[in-house]
Parts: structure tokens; C-alpha cells; sequence
């Protein structure tokens, strides 16, 4: 009898343990304004592929942040609630709280903490690329050196390509020359007005695939950033369960099965990260 007593008390015990081990995560906990009204405001500006972009064929939102803030809104319990704008818009609608995040291609700069916090789920830099017709003029990244190179003014590009020219280049530095944007620095490169172009690695591989045989990248990304969820600095609950979230999307794989989607996986990060940018 006794033995049996004690038998029926480890199966018990197991069984409790067992029940333990099994009960769901708790639920990532949202501030209580976002909980009750089911939605998150997030901002963007679909003109940045593969990043975000509206679909030619339907119109329809398209592109890794919009399949990221889908996968976040599911980890979360609520809808995402997509709002347009302008970049320029971007610090004054999380600061006046028109929109709760801004999701869209954002970089995380330390210039840019005093107004947003960010949570970081991507790195990328800024690549040296040429046309794929030259690609044998461009062996290594010293080749560059004396060459005309063009990149985005209304980037931190310009100031970055200075940096690795004046480390790399000695004598005969790179001649920069200012673009109207990364469109704007392929149609001189096309043109043979310049040498090489500049163009974050994040959207390089996207822009190749649209254009076959037009480009070739030259060696490795210059510098690091970090593209993140930009939220307000006061909303420290909000940031928490966004990177709760995107820890989760990593954890079980989505955000890897989404990078592999939009050829991003060597931007991956292994852990999301608040405010790493510098």
C-alpha cells in the first residue's frame, strides 16, 4: 500500500511539472491606450524597395517591413495600422504622437535619440558598386581611389566615402559627386558620367535582380547602421514589447523565412537591440 502511495505521488508530481513546462509565454505586454484600441499607427513612406514599396501590379503595400509589422501586429494581438507619410515628417509625428512607430527603412542614429528611441532589427551599409560592363576594371576597393563616385546627398553616404577615402586612398582620393537620390546616381553611372555609385547593401542585391546583368558590387559595406522601429523616447512599455516581438519573430524563425524572402539575410542581427546606432 504503501508503495503504491508513493508511486501515485511522483506520477503527480510529474504530471504537474509536466503541466508547467507546457503553459503558454505570457502574452507581451502592450501599453494599455494601444491594448484597448487594438491597433498600432505606424508610419512609412512606400518608396523604398525591398524595404517598402507599393506592389505596381495591385498597389497593395509590399516589402520586408510591411511583412515584419504584419508578423509583429500577430506576436502582439493587435493590427498594424499603416499610415503614409514623408521622411520629413517622421521625427514630428512620433513626437506629437500622430503616428506610435515609424517602420520604414528608418536608421537609427545617436543624433536622432533625443526624439525617438529605436529598436533595431537590421543591420546595412553603404556599398561601393559599378556597371557589370566595367566590373573588370574594379578588382578590389583600392581601384576606386582617383575614380568619380556618386551617392545620395540626402544621405550620411557622402561623408562616410570621404572617410574610407582619406584612410584608403592617399594621393589620388575618390572625387565625390552629389546625387538626387540612389535612382539619381544609377542613371550617371549608366551614363558613364561617373565611375562608381554608392547604395545601401540592403537594397543593392533588390536592384540588381530588377536589372540583370547591369551592376556589380566591389568589396564589403564601408561602415555599419542600424535600421530600426523608431518609437517615442517617453514610450518605454511601447519599445519593450517591440523588442519582445521582433525577439520572438527570431526565435522561431519568421524573421529568417522573411530576410531569405527579400534576399536580406546577410542583414540579419542574431538579437534585437534598442538605440545601437551611433
Amino acid at each position: 500500500m504503501e508503495i503504491g502511495g508513493e508511486l501515485m505521488k511522483r506520477v503527480l508530481v510529474a504530471t504537474a511539472l509536466l503541466g508547467a513546462m507546457t503553459v503558454a509565454a505570457p502574452a507581451i505586454e502592450l501599453p494599455a491606450e494601444i491594448a484597448k484600441r487594438g491597433s498600432i499607427k505606424v508610419g512609412l513612406v512606400p518608396n523604398y524597395p525591398p524595404m517598402e514599396f507599393r506592389d505596381p501590379a495591385t498597389n497593395a503595400l509590399s516589402g520586408f517591413d510591411i511583412d515584419l509589422g504584419e508578423a509583429i501586429g500577430r506576436k502582439l494581438g493587435v493590427k498594424i495600422d499603416w499610415q503614409e507619410t514623408s521622411f520629413a515628417e517622421f521625427m514630428p509625428s512620433i513626437s506629437t504622437g500622430r503616428v506610435d512607430a515609424i517602420l520604414s527603412g528608418f536608421t537609427d542614429y545617436a543624433s536622432r535619440h533625443e526624439t525617438a528611441s529605436f529598436v533595431d532589427y537590421l543591420k546595412s551599409g553603404p556599398n561601393f558598386f559599378v556597371q557589370q560592363s566595367r566590373a573588370a576594371e574594379f578588382n578590389d576597393m583600392a581601384a576606386l581611389c582617383g575614380k568619380k563616385v556618386g551617392a545620395s546627398r540626402r544621405t550620411k553616404f557622402p561623408g562616410e566615402i570621404a572617410t574610407w577615402s582619406e584612410k584608403n586612398c592617399g594621393s589620388t582620393p575618390i572625387v565625390f559627386v552629389g546625387t538626387d537620390g540612389s535612382a539619381d546616381a544609377r542613371t550617371q553611372l549608366k551614363q558613364g558620367r561617373i565611375d562608381a555609385a554608392v547604395q545601401g547593401n540592403e537594397t543593392l542585391p533588390y536592384i540588381m535582380d530588377l536589372e540583370p546583368g547591369a551592376y556589380a558590387p566591389v568589396g564589403t559595406p564601408i561602415s555599419q547602421q542600424f535600421t530600426g522601429i523608431a518609437l517615442p523616447v517617453k514610450e518605454k512599455a511601447l519599445a519593450q514589447a517591440m523588442l519582445e516581438a521582433v525577439d520572438a519573430l527570431i526565435a522561431d524563425g519568421s524573421y529568417r523565412t522573411l530576410l531569405a524572402k527579400w534576399k536580406l539575410t546577410d542583414n540579419a542581427l542574431e538579437k534585437a537591440t534598442i538605440n545601437a546606432g551611433q
